[in-house]
């Protein structure tokens, strides 16, 4: 990669490190599913200049609601039940995991050696994790982060086959799926006083975070990353997904204060191995005559 795109690369990173942040401080002021809707209604709005990619509709609403809509949806219900920010940032990077799970049930795409190793070893780490359940992170919070997690891979799944689509547009159409079933629910569970509440009374810090998760997070981050995954193979971009929990963590730990004991640490580490074997391009190892015959040239 040119230094400019991996300048890119770490600057989308640093976006999505940043909007984990940016959700725990919306939520001071939105409820998860009015966050929601907020934060895909302004992501959508340049569908009304963008044409619609080549992608049916029943597929297009598939996606986003898993990718979009369930995927949030859940992570911003998980953070307003407690789960910090730092470490929401690192449960949702399993998705590789229900990523490869989900290809080998639907697709049939069987799981390498060194894919079992990693899913492994990240479970390991999952199981630390959730010893330390009764802190400050409950149950019900470590499950709908997994949740979240497990919608993403699903939206994974229904991205495979899709070719040739311009990703800033297909962000923003996708975007169109959220707000109505996230506006409904919020309707649901707190009101339409409470909707209208939140929408009248936020702070302007949780306004701004909210244009953060739709403008910078969505569209921009998506938009940059599609290009990225477009002029260089796969294995080269997605490798740089790892450090969003790091940046995830750090930010948190600065602005939120979380803490990280040496259990869960302990957990983290085990996570962010094991998501690291799966996706780095290791180099394979020569054989021994592959190696002469490389000498001898």
């Amino acid at each position: 990669m040119s230094p400019l795109h991996i300048a890119l690369a770490l600057l989308v990173v640093v976006i999505w490190g940043l909007a984990f942040v940016a959700t725990g401080l919306a939520l001071d002021s939105f409820s998860p599913p009015t966050l929601t809707a907020l934060r895909f209604a302004i992501a959508a709005l340049p569908a009304l200049v963008l044409p619609r990619p080549r992608v049916g509709w029943p597929r297009l609403i598939a996606i986003g609601a898993t990718l979009f809509a369930g995927q949030f949806l859940l992570q911003f219900f998980a953070i307003a039940d407690g789960v910090p920010p730092g470490l929401a940032s690192l449960l949702i990077q399993t998705q590789a995991l229900f990523t490869i799970a989900f290809a080998a049930v639907v697709l049939r795409e069987r799981p390498t050696a060194r894919q079992i190793a990693g899913v492994a070893t990240a479970f390991a780490g999952l199981v630390l994790i959730v010893l330390t359940v009764g802190q400050d992170l409950t149950l019900r919070g470590f499950g709908l982060a997994m949740g979240s997690a497990i919608s993403w891979g699903v939206g994974n799944i229904l991205l495979k086959g899709i070719d040739d689509v311009e990703m800033l547009n297909l962000v923003v159409w996708l975007s169109l799926v959220p707000p109505l079933p996230a506006l409904a629910l919020s309707l649901m569970t707190d009101g339409f006083a409470g909707l209208a509440y939140d929408l009248t009374a936020a702070s302007s810090t949780a306004i701004v975070a909210a244009l953060y998760l739709g403008v910078v997070a969505t569209i921009l981050a998506y938009a940059l990353w599609g290009r990225l995954l477009r002029r260089y193979p796969a294995a080269t971009v997605t490798p740089f997904a790892l450090l969003v929990p790091f940046v995830g963590a750090y930010s948190s730990a600065l602005v939120f204060g979380e803490h990280f004991g040496t259990l869960r640490l302990a957990g983290m580490a085990l996570v962010i191995l094991g998501i690291a074997v799966i996706v780095l391009p290791w180099p394979r190892v020569a054989g021994r005559g592959s190696a002469h015959g490389a000498a001898r040239c």
